[in-house]
């Protein structure tokens, strides 16, 4: 097919035009390159001449139909300006976030003693509901990653809050056991929907490569959830019972969650242009051992801060700790890990995410190898551990970001976080079987080998980004 050459002195576009003008067209957010109408404006003249000569990439097309759109649309005003706000889309999802976990992965901490002297259910079965809204959740996830890449992260986000809501109601209401497990599989519906992974690839799909301080941002919201929640349960169980404390959570999330989640989040517009083009954008296939690495990394990761929150309680009363001193050395996780996301939020950016996931996965090693040797400094040792076990988190989201691009991100990550979830939902239940059969000092030097590995993954990735071929 012959290309007709464009005028004489008709500047080339360069590609980086290309994604700014989509970008501002289709998720509104704010752009160095376009900052204004006027510098649209001359865009589109630009993708105006660029068309003649690239007449048959789909990409320039759509680009310069979005952003033509825009143009002509004028400046939003109002509840539409708000959405633009990178700190209300932050503030917003960071409230979600505390309200998501505090009532869904912490839910059990408070409720699951006063459920089982309320129904005569064992305590074992009630834990199984967590486990199986972890692995619905793991078997939804890739789907859900798809989703937002088509559709956008506000409608997936919105069907989370609803979903967590119905399985809420579910659980106040159950009555036998089944009906609960039920019910806690729709809560895993709503967790990948609408929790971490989902609101990481909602950034990404919004912001693109510019998301690294949004995710690290809610994730500073999210370490407070337990702070928030578990207080909250803990009055509500003892002023109206289990059973209302899950129907009361249930309307947090009609209330507070799904207002949030559809009225402050960002909108896409032309979304079928945008899909064309990040599948365009995605030909180039993912290398299976880069891929299978970053996966091991977080499912290790995963799986290390999961045993560890767990029953650390009981490793450090086996070790002669009081209840009330394992408690208050448990007690400090939460603030650690607040503390290592803000350290990334303001001095990580200036690094690659892969030097942050390393850094974490060091100081994981130490904090657990610390806690293996000399248990009398315990404290340090969680300290430590949890400083790296909070950047972790980070990481799940800005390092696919940073290696694989934004484009096709949200499926990334959903394919991604599919095996940590599934760790997630099985690490428990393997890790008090070795304390029961062995001890504790068996599961902290198991520990300690999954820290090794963990550093082993990240290091791999490490190297084959300075080795692409090999």
């Amino acid at each position: 097919m012959a290309v007709t050459r464009p005028p004489h002195g008709a500047r080339v576009l360069k590609p980086r035009w290309v994604r700014c003008c989509q970008r501002v067209a289709t998720q509104h957010v704010p752009c160095r390159s376009v900052r204004s109408p006027h510098a649209l404006e001359a865009c589109i003249i630009v993708l105006e001449r660029v068309t003649i000569r690239y007449s048959n990439r789909p990409l320039v097309r759509s680009a310069w139909s979005s952003a033509k759109e825009h143009c002509m649309s004028g400046q939003p005003s109002g509840l539409r300006r708000l959405t633009q706000s990178r700190h209300a889309v932050v503030a917003a999802l960071g409230i979600t976030q505390i309200l998501g976990y505090g009532t869904t992965f912490y839910l059990l901490a408070v409720l699951a003693l006063p459920m089982s002297k309320d129904t005569g259910w064992p305590l074992d079965r009630i834990a199984i509901g967590l486990s199986i809204g972890l692995l619905v959740g793991a078997l939804a996830a890739p789907a859900i990653g798809r989703a937002i890449d088509r559709h956008g992260g506000r409608v997936v986000l919105i069907t989370g809050s609803l979903c967590i809501a119905l399985g809420l109601a579910g659980v106040g209401l159950s009555t036998h056991l089944p009906l609960y497990w039920l019910a806690w599989a729709v809560i895993g519906l709503g967790m990948a929907a609408a929790l971490y992974e989902a609101a990481f690839s909602a950034l990404g799909d919004w912001y693109r490569e510019e998301a690294r301080g949004p995710i690290t941002a809610i994730t500073l919201w999210g370490g407070f959830a337990s702070t928030v929640c578990w207080p909250a349960a803990a009055y509500l169980v003892g002023a109206v019972g289990w059973r209302w404390t899950c129907l009361v959570f249930a309307a947090c999330h009609v209330v507070i969650a799904l207002p949030l989640h559809a009225g402050i989040m960002p909108r896409r517009i032309n979304s079928g242009a945008t899909s064309q083009m990040k599948h365009e954008a995605r030909a180039t296939p993912i290398p299976l051992a880069l891929f299978v690495m970053i996966a091991a990394g977080m499912a290790l990761a995963s799986v290390i801060v999961t045993v560890i929150s767990v029953h650390l309680i009981p490793v450090l009363q086996d070790n002669g700790f009081t209840v009330a001193a394992a408690v208050s050395i448990g007690a400090l996780i939460g603030p650690s890990q607040v503390a290592g996301r803000f350290g990334e939020l303001l001095f990580g950016r200036r690094l690659h995410p892969l030097w942050s996931a390393l850094a974490a996965a060091i100081m994981m090693v130490a904090g657990v190898v610390i806690l293996t040797h000399n248990v009398q400094l315990a404290a340090v040792a969680i300290v430590i551990y949890a400083m790296g076990a909070g950047v972790s988190y980070v990481v799940r989201g800005t390092l696919p970001l940073a290696l694989f691009g934004a484009d096709g991100y949200a499926t990334i990550m959903g394919r991604l976080v599919a095996p940590s979830l599934i760790a997630q939902a099985v690490a428990p239940w393997i890790a008090a079987l070795i304390l029961e059969r062995w001890g504790s000092t068996a599961l902290l030097y198991a520990l300690v080998a999954l820290t090794l590995l963990n550093v082993a993954a990240i290091g791999g990735v490490a190297l084959s980004r300075r080795n692409p071929n090999g």
